[in-house]
């Protein structure tokens, strides 16, 4: 038996790699002579950093930049050879700031502009930056990074604007003319984990300001401060951002950075499969069963998710994908094509903080039950 194990991490439980072993002890202990190859796999928010460079060759380096509040704080990118990968949660993440102090009119992306300013100067001219940016805990549209690498935003005098979303709502001119030569040279991809527009009911600030702490008036201070900066860019650029699909991901920064730095915005987890090879290795090699797997099979996992991604790859080719979740859906087979099966770990009714403690035993138990039931399928029976 050949399995290929790709899962996205259980949050709050386990890392990627943490589920991807688990489930491969469950068909271990099946398949004795099973060939496993195991390749944890991110959505392009938080633990895309960790998952890449367990692969590829990739260096982790680090460096003291701004906090989303301003406060220094140590943060890592990672590069291989003439690419490098920035993680915005490590510079910029909701789960650096406390409830107590999360305010995403003030919060700024400056930090993870530094980082990815630090690994443009480590790489050769027309280097590739792979920028995740999942989990962030601001609203400023990317401005706060865009700073970082030389832009300037400028209120109606002239002057710059301070850090922030909410400052956006004053804005009236962008410079470029000082962006960094090294950024002019790179190729920047921005992997999203979700497709919302900038502005409006479904945008950046409606969706995800309550979570870094937005009440409703100030949800819709920071709509309006949102709208108003698509219509600067709109009017000097000519880029209309206001519904572009993804543009409001990491509040708005994958809008900010395409209008003005013409970065390309693609599925994080689509880029994640592909920088670790688990594209390749579908392509090229045959496969008895490909394992997937998150915290929770639902609608959301249809788009853009790491297990809708695995699951469309090996269909092109014929390969069934078991997925094993903490919960799992009704539905969730027509949600997500090229599914096979999907299973929830639970074995008796569990409180959440069970399921946690128990999330590794789980999911190798139901890995090695799966795996049997399976061989008993193949021909000539089971695996001894």
């Amino acid at each position: 038996m050949r399995a290929l194990i790709a899962p996205d991490s259980f949050k709050g439980c386990l890392d990627a790699a943490g589920v991807a072993t688990a489930i491969a002890a469950g068909v271990r202990a099946a398949a004795p002579a099973a060939e496993i190859c195991c390749l944890p796999l991110a959505d392009g928010g938080e633990g895309t950093l960790e998952v890449l460079t367990g692969v590829g060759g990739f260096q982790r380096r680090e460096r003291e930049v701004s906090g989303p509040l301003g406060r220094p704080l140590r943060a890592s990118y990672a590069v291989s050879g003439a690419t490098a990968v920035v993680e915005l949660a490590a510079a910029s993440g909701l789960t650096l700031l406390s409830e107590q102090v999360l305010d995403p009119r003030r919060s700024s992306t400056f930090g993870t502009g530094e980082l990815l300013l630090a690994a443009a100067r480590e790489l050769p001219p027309g280097g590739r930056v792979l920028l995740c940016i999942g989990g962030s805990a601001t609203n400023d549209a990317g401005t706060g990074l865009l700073r970082a690498l030389g832009v300037r935003f400028l209120d109606i005098e002239g002057d710059p604007l301070p850090e922030g979303g909410a400052a956006l709502a004053r804005l009236a001119h962008i410079d470029l003319s000082g962006v960094a030569p090294e950024v002019r040279q790179l190729s920047i991809e921005v992997a999203c984990d979700v497709t919302c527009p900038l502005v409006g009911p479904q945008g950046a600030s409606a969706v995800f300001g309550p979570q870094k702490g937005a009440s409703p008036p100030v949800v819709a201070e920071l709509d309006c401060a949102l709208t108003h900066f698509a219509d600067v860019v709109q009017r000097q650029f000519g880029v209309a951002l206001h519904d572009l699909p993804g543009a409001g991901a990491a509040g708005g920064t994958a809008g900010g950075l395409h209008a003005l730095l013409g970065t390309r915005l693609r599925p994080g987890a689509e880029l994640v499969a592909q920088a670790s090879g688990l594209t390749r290795r579908l392509e090229t090699e045959v496969w008895d069963l490909v394992w997937t797997g998150e915290g929770s099979l639902d609608r959301q996992s249809a788009h853009g998710k790491v297990v809708s991604c695995v699951a469309a790859l090996a269909a092109r080719h014929g390969f069934p994908v078991i997925a094993l979740a903490g919960q799992v859906s009704p539905g969730i087979l027509e949600a997500v094509p090229g599914l096979t099966a999907a299973f929830a770990l639970a074995d008796r009714p569990l409180s959440l903080a069970e399921s946690r403690v128990r999330a590794a035993e789980l999911l190798t138990r139901q890995a090695e039950h799966l795996t049997r039931l399976y061989g008993c399928a193949r021909p000539g029976g089971p695996e001894r």
